[in-house]
């Protein structure tokens, strides 16, 4: 990839925050991107100025939604380097989502490669704040500016970064979840395991009616039986019994493959407790949560890391999880995640890249 560096106007560039991030509201004065055009492949990358995107009113994103994106994150380190978190990972997923919306694939140690330099120049809008940190999102969009239900033959690849803190106001406390028994997220066959802009937008008219009930995300089944768990939000979900075992559903075409998902069923057994991918019928969760065999459930993803849950609603029904208090396998694998990413404790997988700063 010949990569071109487009300078900045000092006066129009914006100083980091020191603190008081909030989450994905602000962005650094850089972005990547590259073009693609049919019979002529990846062209034009550059990183240039954080600026609007111009774009025709019948541009195809618009109108069919063909469109992917991912989440990744940069981690300020005690000695002032930077790390990154599996990148190739998030490469990897998303030509896999632009392969499910019929999209060209990036070269995956290019799109990495564009990362990193990204976030060379950037640096300092790496948050030296603990629990805050550089999330690194990368997108494509359909760019033919012309109607029609066909794949566009020609596309946009972006990255842009926002300093970010917790992705919940509550922070590591235990949010209260909403277990929709009507609407669906996803259906196996269609785009549910694809990090497409389409799942998310079918989740918000839940996600919003729930909050006047005093809920902060919505567990999802599936939507051909509407009793087996699949996701929480926009996150992949963990059961704990006995303190010592972890159960997440298993992956089915509907469900998204979690990069921090992925690396929990690799590390928590290292740590010393059991994990099994399984289906689970929300009636037996719930069940289970009252007999309490269930001691702890949390969410896993990018955004919030781990994300304990302090209790369901179904029903018209409440159920209380570990006194809605942050168990104790959540808290360690939080803790020994967190402390891979930013470099406080040792990598022994390899998952880390880090960028060293001058």
């Amino acid at each position: 990839m010949d990569l071109e560096i487009h300078p900045l106007d000092p006066a129009s560039m914006k100083q980091p925050p020191v603190d008081d991030f909030g989450f994905g509201n602000l962005f650094s004065n850089r972005m990547f991107t590259q073009q693609f055009t049919a019979g002529q492949g990846w062209h034009d990358a550059k990183i240039g100025p954080y600026e609007p995107i111009s774009l025709w009113p019948s541009t195809a994103v618009f109108h069919y939604a063909q469109e992917i994106f991912e989440g990744t994150k940069a981690y300020r380190r005690a000695d002032g380097n930077v790390n990154l978190f599996r990148p190739w990972e998030n490469a990897r997923r998303f030509n896999e989502s632009a392969r499910r919306m019929v999209m060209p694939a990036v070269d995956e140690e290019d799109h990495v490669a564009a990362i990193v330099k990204l976030v060379e120049l950037e640096e300092a809008w790496v948050p030296n704040v603990p629990g805050a940190t550089l999330y690194i999102r990368p997108a494509m969009i359909a760019t033919d500016p012309a109607l029609g239900v066909h794949a566009s033959k020609t596309y946009l690849h972006f990255i842009i970064l926002s300093p970010v803190g917790a992705y919940f106001k509550e922070g590591f406390n235990p949010v209260p979840v909403f277990i929709s028994d009507e609407y669906r997220r996803a259906v196996k066959g269609g785009t549910g395991a694809a990090k497409t802009g389409g799942n998310y937008a079918s989740s918000l008219f839940v996600s919003e009616a729930v909050k006047s009930k005093g809920y902060s995300q919505v567990l999802w089944l599936d939507a051909i039986h509407g009793r087996y768990v699949e996701e929480v939000g926009a996150m992949n979900i963990c059961f704990v019994y006995g303190g010592q075992h972890i159960v997440t559903p298993k992956l089915s075409g509907s469900i998204l493959p979690g990069i921090t998902r992925k690396s929990l069923l690799t590390l928590a057994p290292d740590l010393g407790y059991e994990v099994s991918e399984e289906t689970i019928d929300v009636n037996d969760m719930l069940a289970d949560l009252k007999s309490g065999k269930i001691t702890e459930v949390f969410g896993c993803g990018t955004a919030a890391v781990i994300a304990p849950v302090g209790k369901f609603g179904y029903k018209d029904e409440e159920y209380l999880i570990n006194d809605y208090q942050p168990g104790p396998v959540s808290h360690r694998l939080y803790e020994e995640l967190t402390g891979i990413q930013d470099g406080r404790l040792p990598d022994p997988y390899g998952w880390t890249h880090t960028i060293e700063v001058a």
